[in-house]
C-alpha cells in the first residue's frame, strides 16, 4: 500500500499520489501500469484519461462501473483501515489522524497477504441470470 495524506480531495492530491507511485520501482520502469479508479471527481471522464496519458504514458486509467466500489481493491483496504484503525480513535488533531493512518499503512504492508479473488466470470454470469431471468443483462465477456 502506498498512501498519501492530503487536506482535501481533488485533482492536485490525486496527481501527487500518481507521481509518488509512478516514480518508484517497479512502476517507474513498468511497460504498463493500470490504475483502477472509481468515478470520483479527481479522476473521472476523458479529461482524466488524457491527463494521465500525457503525464505518464505507461499509466492507464481503468474506471469501474458506477456503484461497483466492491471491485476496487483500495476500497477494501479503506474498509479495513476504517474498522481497525480509525473507528476506535478519538483524535484531537488531524495530525494525529494522519499519524494513525500512516502507521496502520506501515503495519499493513508488513503483515498483509494478497487478496485471493475467487469470484469468476461464471459466478457473475450465474448471478446476472438469477437477477434477471429474461436475459436482458449481457453476459460478462
Amino acid at each position: 500500500m502506498i498512501g498519501h495524506i492530503a487536506p482535501k480531495t481533488g485533482i492536485e492530491p490525486f496527481t501527487q499520489l500518481v507521481e509518488q507511485v509512478m516514480t518508484r520501482e517497479p512502476y517507474a520502469s513498468a511497460k504498463r501500469v493500470f490504475w483502477v479508479v472509481d468515478n470520483g471527481s479527481s479522476h473521472n471522464g476523458q479529461a482524466s484519461v488524457d491527463r494521465m496519458q500525457n503525464t505518464w504514458p505507461t499509466a492507464e486509467l481503468v474506471h469501474l462501473p458506477i456503484h461497483a466500489s466492491w471491485l476496487n481493491q483500495v476500497e477494501i483496504y479503506f474498509s479495513v483501515l476504517q474498522r481497525k484503525a480509525i473507528a476506535t480513535g478519538d483524535f484531537a488533531h488531524l495530525d494525529q489522524l494522519a499519524d494513525r493512518i500512516l502507521g496502520f499503512q506501515d503495519r499493513y504492508n508488513t503483515t498483509a497477504t494478497p487478496f485471493d479473488w475467487t469470484y469468476t466470470r461464471d459466478h457473475l454470469n450465474r448471478l446476472l441470470a438469477r437477477l434477471n431471468p429474461d436475459g436482458s443483462f449481457r453476459q460478462a465477456a
